[in-house]
């Protein structure tokens, strides 16, 4: 990834590809389950075929509503030519509502409580909470579309086009939260994407970033009075990448097992 282009477009393709590879195997909560569908898989997860998600089963080598929103962003910024969130916001309209593939009585009418109905997985993609937010009130016709509530992982893996897009200009920041916010109108859903977004753009921008470098240099922009398109809860995030440094060296399952979920 010598180029500046190369690596915009890696980053792209890269969230792109991950997603899909990721797919078959989304939401598996049971741990020995999944440590037993690897097992079989020769240790191999991404691509996995078949499908093993407990709530929806789609072809392996598509993308999930993850993927699929970061294609819809793409989507609009090739169109527009930048950022245009009139377009953006229909755009996400047409390709998650009325008639698309994700118009699903069955995912509709689903209400999460941590237990799979008997009528689970269907075969249909998984419309995401927020989406499903933004489509009620896109339709009802109001000016703020993003979920007020939802404050999942969606603006992280959607954002790579922007960033790829605005990397280096001063209004990087202020893109991503106003893409964000379409689906999303949550400050901590927005505060972790643009503190994404920082890590992003710095990977983009530097030939030979190194991961622990770039993010010590995120800490520091979100601590700074100075810092570009600052938000209330920075200093917060800034707290929880400083605990992600300390524990880069521990593997990830007992990371995520062991320290996070319990703190």
């Amino acid at each position: 990834m010598g180029t500046l282009h190369d690596r915009k477009a890696g980053a792209i393709l890269g969230c792109l590809v991950a997603d899909a590879a990721a797919q078959p195997l989304h939401w598996i909560y049971d741990v020995p389950k999944i440590n037993e569908i690897i097992d079989k898989s020769g240790n191999v997860p991404e691509f996995h075929v078949p499908s093993c998600n407990p709530y929806y089963c789609i072809e392996t080598g598509k993308n999930s509503c993850y993927g699929d929103q970061c294609f819809v962003l793409l989507q609009s910024l090739a169109s527009c030519n930048g950022l245009n969130i009139e377009d953006l916001k229909q755009t996400t309209n047409r390709h998650f509502g009325a008639g698309s593939t994700y118009d699903s009585e069955a995912v509709d009418g689903y209400k999460w409580k941590g237990d799979v109905a008997k009528t689970y997985p269907v075969h249909t993609p998984w419309k995401h909470f927020s989406i499903k937010d933004f489509l009620k009130n896109y339709e009802a016709g109001k000016s703020e579309t993003g979920s007020q509530k939802d404050q999942q992982i969606d603006g992280v893996t959607k954002i790579a086009p922007v960033v790829a897009m605005f990397a280096g200009r001063p209004e990087m920041l202020q893109k991503v939260e106003e893409s964000v916010r379409v689906t999303q109108e949550n400050d901590i859903a927005v505060v972790i994407a643009l503190a994404a977004a920082r890590i992003l753009e710095k990977f983009i921008l530097q030939e030979k970033a190194e991961p622990k470098k770039v993010v010590s240099q995120v800490i520091e922009d979100l601590c700074s009075s100075k810092r570009d398109n600052p938000q209330d809860l920075d200093r917060a995030v800034a707290n929880q990448l400083k605990d992600v440094i300390k524990v880069s060296e521990v593997p990830h399952k007992k990371a995520v097992t062991e320290i996070f979920t319990n703190s």
